[in-house]
C-alpha cells in the first residue's frame, strides 16, 4: 500500500461518453469488490477531459446506475474537467526537469515516418513516435503538442491477475503525448496526476487498458509519484471481437433490475454469482468470494 496512511484506495474512472454498458459494469464491480475485500475506500472519478466525445446526461446516468447496483462511492465524485490547473502544474514540472518537450508533428507525418521505416501500426492504429522533435523543433515548425521524453529500457509490471507484463515503452510507443494539439489534456497525464493526488493504491480495470500501464509507470516515475498495484480483468467483447463499446453495439444496462446485471458481471469475472436474490446480501457474499481469490490473504500467498 502506498497511500499516506497505508490504507487501500481504489477507484472507478468512467468517461461520460454514454451510459454504462455490460463491459463498464464488469470493471466497476471488480474495482468495488476489490476495495471492499481490502476494507478500503472506493472513489468515483469522472474522466471528462474530452468534450467532443462526451454525451449530455451521461454523468448523471452513470451515477444513477452505480447507485441502483449498490456500488456506492466513498465521497463525492471528482471531475477531471475541474483539474486543468493540476495537469498544467505537472507539465511545468516535467518541462523544468527536461522531461517534456514541444512537438510540431501531425499524425499523418508520424504515420508516414512509420511506413517509411517499415513498421506496422499497432492494433487500433497506434503510432510509434519517431522522435522527430526530441532535440528541438525543426526549423519553421510551431509547437502543436507536448510529449514526455521516455527513457530507454523495459518496464515490468506485476499484475495481480495477468502476472508479469513487460513493455519497452521507448521502442514500442516512443515519446507519448501529454497535451494534445487541440489543447486538451492527454489521458495518460490526467490519470497519473489524479491517481497520485487521490492516494490511489490499487487500480482494477479492464485488460484493454493494460497496454497503457507501462506508460503510466514511466510518467509516475518522471513526476516522482508512486505507482499503484494493478489488476486487469477480462473485457466484455462485442460481436466483432473487440472490446464492447458504443461503436460495436453496446447498449445501456437495465439497472432497474440490478441482480441480473450483477450476476452477468460476476460470471464474466470468473465467479459463480451468489444465489441470494436481494441486492445487498448478494453484494456481501460477492465480497467474500472475491476476497478468497484476491483479498489480503490471497495477496500474501502470491508474495
Amino acid at each position: 500500500m502506498n497511500a499516506a496512511d497505508g490504507r487501500y484506495v481504489g477507484r472507478f474512472a468512467p468517461s461520460p461518453t454514454g451510459p454504462l454498458h455490460a463491459g463498464s459494469v464488469v470493471a466497476a464491480l471488480a474495482s468495488w469488490l476489490d476495495a471492499r475485500a481490502h476494507a478500503g475506500r472506493w472513489l468515483l472519478r469522472i474522466e471528462d477531459i474530452d468534450p467532443p466525445r462526451e454525451q449530455p446526461g451521461a454523468t448523471a446516468a452513470i451515477i444513477d446506475t452505480l447507485t441502483r447496483l449498490g456500488l456506492h462511492a466513498d465521497g463525492e465524485p471528482v471531475f477531471q474537467s475541474a483539474r486543468g490547473a493540476c495537469y498544467a502544474a505537472a507539465l511545468e514540472t516535467l518541462v523544468a526537469r527536461g522531461l517534456a518537450y514541444p512537438c510540431g508533428c501531425t499524425r499523418r507525418e508520424i504515420a508516414d515516418s512509420q511506413q517509411r521505416a517499415g513498421q506496422a501500426a499497432a492494433r487500433h492504429g497506434e503510432l510509434v513516435y519517431p522522435g522527430t522533435c526530441r532535440d528541438g523543433l525543426p526549423e519553421g515548425r510551431a509547437p502543436r503538442a507536448w510529449r514526455l521524453r521516455v527513457p530507454a529500457g523495459t518496464v515490468r509490471i506485476d499484475d495481480r491477475l495477468l502476472g508479469a507484463v513487460e513493455q519497452d515503452v521507448a521502442a514500442e510507443v516512443g515519446d507519448f503525448v501529454l497535451r494534445r494539439a487541440d489543447g486538451l489534456w492527454a489521458y495518460q497525464l490526467a490519470v497519473v496526476v489524479d491517481d497520485a493526488a487521490q492516494g490511489v493504491t490499487d487500480v482494477v480495470r479492464g485488460a484493454d487498458l493494460a497496454g497503457s500501464t507501462a506508460r503510466q509507470v514511466v510518467l509516475a516515475d518522471a513526476l516522482g509519484v508512486p505507482s499503484p498495484r494493478w489488476l486487469h480483468v477480462p473485457v466484455v467483447a462485442g460481436e466483432d471481437g473487440d472490446k464492447l463499446s458504443k461503436q460495436n453495439g453496446a447498449t445501456a444496462i437495465d439497472a432497474a433490475r440490478p441482480l441480473p446485471v450483477l450476476d452477468a458481471a460476476m460470471r464474466h469475472l470468473g465467479f459463480e454469482p451468489p444465489a441470494v436474490r436481494e441486492r445487498d446480501p448478494w453484494l456481501a457474499e460477492a465480497i467474500r468470494r472475491w476476497a478468497a481469490r484476491f483479498g489480503p490473504q490471497a495477496d500474501a500467498r502470491r508474495r
